[in-house]
């Protein structure tokens, strides 16, 4: 038997691991927006390196960092493989037939979205990640934890900075929206009854939490929160 003939190979396994990451980053998205959520309590910041500090110094976060990434990694690797077999599958391109009639434009292009969203994560991480985990942060705020709100502060006064991160949002808003569905779907876990809540959930949660991440670097840049 082939080494590529199992499960995990099949169109089926494929898509199983897409919607389980998918899952699972969805979930890091929550706690993630929470956390950064705390800079709205307009406290300087203290709170919010608190939670930041609590981040980047529990042990079970920082194994959390390592799933996560692999899963990232692994939801990455599987979308462009899909996409992949996907045309060599319909060797006829889209152009030739009529995919609006039997689906939403960004279900269409989550390849696109998820691009957009790999690049912005990526000048995320060099803004954030790697400072608050390896380059250091600029000294203490008053109660003596590392000052990730001075980051932000210094990081959102540029203009293009800001507008980057709300674009973004709005490709994470539209990859949400049909990714969330999406991953219950291929899961198997449809269901006349639960369905409909399904989608109203994945609706609410593609809207808030871009909205809140977008909601930051705005605030910030226009002084709202000090």
């Amino acid at each position: 038997m082939s080494k590529k003939s199992g499960f995990l190979y099949s169109s089926i396994g494929k898509k199983i691991i897409m919607g389980l990451t998918g899952l699972f980053l969805i979930a890091f998205l929550l706690v993630h927006c929470f956390v950064n959520s705390l800079i709205f309590l307009n406290d300087g910041g203290l709170t919010f390196n608190v939670g930041a500090a609590f981040m980047a110094t529990n042990w079970l976060i920082r194994f959390g960092e390592i799933v996560l990434f692999a899963g990232l990694i692994l939801h990455i690797v599987q979308a462009l493989v899909l996409t992949l077999d996907n045309k060599k599958a319909r060797p006829i391109g889209y152009d030739q037939v009529n995919g609006a009639a039997n689906s939403k434009w960004y279900s269409r292009s989550m390849g696109l979205l998820g691009t957009l969203l790999l690049i912005f994560l990526i000048i995320h991480l060099a803004h954030f990640w790697l400072k608050s985990r390896f380059t250091g942060l600029p000294g203490e705020d008053a109660n003596g934890n590392e000052n990730l709100y001075k980051v932000m502060q210094t990081t959102f006064t540029q203009m293009w900075v800001v507008i980057l991160y709300c674009l973004s949002m709005i490709s994470l808003a539209y990859h949400l929206m049909h990714g969330f569905q999406s991953a219950f779907q291929t899961l198997g876990l449809n269901h006349k009854k639960y369905t409909p809540l399904i989608k109203k959930i994945g609706l609410i949660l593609s809207i808030l939490i871009p909205f809140i991440f977008a909601l930051m670097p705005l605030a910030m840049h226009f002084g709202l929160i000090l």
